[in-house]
């Protein structure tokens, strides 16, 4: 049975660095929209030596728990169980206390993607490219396993980093292909491009966008538009960018942790923008 209003329920996001997180802002918002009076939601800087530590403190007021990088793996020794979505790529970014007092691992990234790109048209696509080779990308080729039917071209910088690709594409039942990096622009042309990266890596590429591109997933949302970005919208492709995802991620993890369903997609997107447009 979903919490009464003004129950008193705590949750939070851990992470290291954390003061940017705008995941404070969209839980609340959604608090706010749902009603959920007693409900607070904090931001905790917490690394991976620390993480054991504060999960032994936390009490029964405990809903739930986002997590960013550096915790995402180092979490899942620590839960009872995690999802099949989590274990597909061996990453944890929710965590929900279970009525039974058990701990639980989720991932909303990867249908936080799926639904982001939904949202945005693209159900469906016989290709595609990743830019880019970190955790994210092994979340955006999990994505990748539900909505595209055909190759997937990761274009990287290492040897290395190409065949933890191709490894992630062996366990998610990818057909991946790995690219150099410097054949980077060759990537835009395809019918979906998600770009991976921190920001300014994607930079140069921006002048070889071409004359009709297709959708690009950027995951980036500060700063924002990417150049990659501006110049994709200046040539009229459909552009989905980070905060489409923080946001679709983000209302899975309430409807989780709160039980109460759909969570107010609306109502934290634009308290996310408001946040973006103020700093």
């Amino acid at each position: 049975m979903p919490p009464r209003a003004t129950d008193a329920r705590r949750a939070a996001v851990l992470g290291q660095p954390i003061a940017h997180s705008l995941s404070p802002v969209l839980h609340r918002a959604a608090y706010a929209e749902l009603g959920l009076t007693g409900w607070s939601y904090d931001r905790f800087e917490v690394d991976e030596a620390a993480l054991p530590g504060f999960l032994e403190k936390l009490g029964p007021e405990w809903a739930g728990l986002s997590l960013t990088m550096p915790l995402k793996r180092a979490v899942i020794p620590l839960l009872d169980e995690i999802s099949e979505t989590a274990a597909s790529v061996d990453a944890v970014n929710t965590v929900v206390f279970t009525e039974d007092g058990r701990t639980r691992g989720d991932n909303t990234d990867i249908p936080g993607m799926v639904a982001a790109l939904r949202e945005h048209g693209v159900e469906e696509v016989d290709s595609a490219a990743i830019l880019g080779a970190g955790a994210t990308a092994s979340s955006a080729l999990a994505a990748l396993s539900r909505i595209s039917t055909g190759e997937v071209v990761a274009y990287v910088r290492s040897e290395a980093r190409a065949a933890e690709m191709r490894e992630w594409g062996r366990r998610l039942d990818v057909d991946v292909r790995t690219a150099h990096w410097s054949e980077a622009a060759r990537a835009l042309r395809a019918p979906l491009v998600i770009a991976t990266t921190p920001a300014g890596t994607t930079d140069a590429l921006a002048a070889a966008v071409p004359e009709r591109p297709a959708t690009l997933f950027d995951v980036l949302y500060e700063p924002w538009p990417t150049e990659l970005a501006a110049r994709w919208s200046m040539y009229g492709g459909a552009v989905v960018g980070g905060l489409d995802l923080l946001v679709h991620q983000a209302v899975l993890q309430v409807e989780q942790m709160t039980g109460r369903a759909p969570a107010p997609l609306e109502a934290m997107r634009r308290a996310g923008e408001r946040a973006l447009a103020a700093r």
